[in-house]
């Protein structure tokens, strides 16, 4: 399909999306996105004792203290939806392997476009936090293809880091804590690589709003192939290390590793209560979020 040579980069890429993902999405899922999301546009309307069936993620602790018995918040559902995309742009975000073609922060902005262009085509609003070394920018929520055109701008526009001390997530999640008054649907987006601490502030922002961690991956940070003496480069800080890959035990340790931080990070999303959709950098985005809608609806019955 040909495109305009007089459409901007972001019209580009949205029209790509709405052929290629959006156009497909509306096939597999027939319109039915509270698979994907439970569509929750809420105000708190009631307070009462907690039951066997209800959602855990709706007790009030605070209550439930004071009465020495589990209460739940309960909510009006409304119509309209105000979802907020925290994103992590950190050094990291720009790595990607030469087979695919893509870097986690393409695969960023993908997801952001497509997932913005669903609700807002809805009469949703959509906001954005982004996050490098600091908190960089807060786009507040509205709703229209112009919004969405101005994510995909403003994501164009930020400039990749220059390498920096390790990431640490925690003022981020924190920056949605104090800047998202509205219970909303959170989309933190983000490859996970940084320093302990960011637990606690997702599994507060999980209290308050429904929180879903979109996690960015390159097959490369989990595998490594025998292709003899490679440099690897932290993504981070820019450390090099001279490693022959043609050692076998080199890549079982290098494998085991990566396991272990693959395990560690799916139990932080179980102990905060939060949903998890893996994208990785040679990943069809259409079968990755129909899989992730498939699995959330399970969960729901």
């Amino acid at each position: 399909m040909n495109t305009s040579k007089s459409a901007s980069a972001p019209e580009q890429i949205l029209l790509r999306l709405d052929w290629q993902v959006i156009r497909h999405l509306d096939g597999l899922l027939q319109g039915d996105y509270r698979s994907l999301f439970y569509g929750y546009g809420v105000d708190f309307a009631d307070l009462r004792e907690y039951q066997p069936e209800d959602d855990i993620r709706y007790i009030d602790w605070n209550v439930t203290a004071r009465m020495n018995s589990p209460y739940v918040r309960q909510y009006h559902e409304e119509r309209e939806i105000a979802a907020w995309f925290l994103l992590d742009l950190t050094p990291s975000v720009d790595f990607g392997t030469a087979q695919s073609q893509m870097l986690k922060r393409n695969v960023l902005i993908d997801f952001v476009a497509t997932l913005a262009r669903l609700l807002t085509r809805h009469g949703n609003r959509v906001g954005a936090i982004f996050y490098g070394n600091q908190i960089d920018k807060v786009i507040s929520a509205r709703g229209g293809k112009l919004q969405v055109l101005r994510l995909i701008n403003d994501l164009l526009a930020q400039p990749p880091l220059e390498k920096a001390p390790f990431t640490n997530l925690a003022p981020l999640l924190e920056a949605g804590l104090h800047s998202i008054k509205r219970r909303s649907l959170v989309f933190v987006i983000s490859d996970f690589i940084s320093i302990p601490g960011w637990e606690k502030p997702l599994s507060l922002l999980n209290q308050r709003h429904e929180v879903l961690a979109i996690r960015l991956w390159d097959r490369r940070e989990v595998e490594l192939p025998d292709i003899g003496l490679i440099v690897m480069e932290d993504a981070e800080t820019g450390e090099q290390l001279h490693v022959d890959t043609r050692d076998r035990k080199f890549r079982q340790r290098f494998n085991e590793a990566a396991q272990r931080r693959e395990a560690l990070l799916s139990d932080s999303f179980k102990h905060a209560g939060v949903d998890a959709l893996s994208l990785s950098t040679d990943e069809d985005i259409v079968r990755a979020i129909a899989r992730f809608a498939t699995l959330r609806q399970q969960r729901r019955r």
